[in-house]
């Protein structure tokens, strides 16, 4: 028998998931921070990330947005194929979550309602939402808030297929350089490999959700993560573009099969403040 679920039900779940992801960064986030605090030589970057992990520790204790740029809110939703709903569209329950959760912890509302007008929706609506369908009866709901700084730094490309491996590091080595610190370092350079260009870009996203500094299972993407974190470690471009070493915390990697023709690489890029909250149903 399907299980089924009342669209109402997600409501609550995402505007809690809205909050946590905008009060309390990841274990495995500030840990990074605070390893790369030991690594950094730069007395101003050292400077700046004990500031960035004073700001983290503070936002969780006091339950407070740790940046006041609580984003777009990115909604992922693996949703288990045994699974039936009822009730209002699942659309608008997602819609309803956010914003219920952006009213309900002060965070900022970002959205506009058309990009050329430019008159801000008042809510934080509409999100960015992304179902996908996987096995069993469980619904994974991600709540991703991603800021507009990191965000608007993000590229894409289709590149020659006999450009290979060099063209895609020297593609996200040009995206990395020519940010600068606009995307507020430390950052995760997530990289998309492959698909289509709506594909490719959407696993760059998705790379940035992966535990910080685990490398794909593929030997060859691994490879090339650490090549590219040493390479942009070299920049000197340092955390907030203060200058120093620790300009990103990880490089994330993810491929998808292509057609023949094509080698598209999507680069999306996420700051020092890497907000997601997950949770099961």
């Amino acid at each position: 028998m399907p299980r089924v679920i009342d669209t109402g039900e997600v409501i609550g779940v995402i505007a809690g998931l809205c909050k946590k992801a905008c009060y309390e960064l990841s274990d495995d986030f500030v840990h990074a921070l605070k390893d790369a605090h030991e690594k950094e030589e730069s007395p101003y970057g050292r400077d700046t990330l004990a500031l960035l992990i004073e700001n983290a520790a503070y936002a969780k204790a006091e339950q407070i947005a740790c940046c006041h740029d609580t984003g777009t809110a990115v909604v992922i939703m693996e949703i288990g194929q045994e699974v039936c709903w009822r009730g209002i569209p699942l659309g608008e329950a997602v819609d309803a979550g956010v914003r219920k959760g952006y009213d309900e912890g002060y965070l900022r509302k970002s959205m506009v309602r058309d990009p050329l007008d430019r008159v801000n929706t008042g809510d934080n609506t509409p999100c960015v939402f992304h179902p996908e369908i996987v096995a069993g009866d469980k619904v994974r709901v991600t709540v991703m808030p991603k800021g507009g700084g990191s965000e608007n730094m993000g590229a894409f490309t289709t590149l020659v297929p006999a450009q290979g491996e060099e063209g895609v590091k020297d593609f996200v080595m040009k995206t990395v350089s020519e940010a600068g610190g606009k995307t507020c370092p430390p950052v995760i350079v997530g990289v998309g490999v492959g698909g289509t260009m709506d594909k490719c870009a959407w696993l760059s996203k998705k790379a940035l959700l992966r535990p910080v500094g685990k490398h794909s299972p593929v030997p060859h993407y691994a490879r090339m993560e650490d090549e590219l974190l040493a390479r942009i470690n070299s920049l000197g471009i340092g955390p907030l573009g203060m200058g120093g070493r620790m300009t990103a915390l990880a490089v994330h990697i993810e491929y998808f099969p292509c057609h023949i023709t094509a080698l598209p690489v999507a680069v999306n890029l996420q700051c020092h403040a890497s907000r997601f909250a997950s949770t099961e149903i």
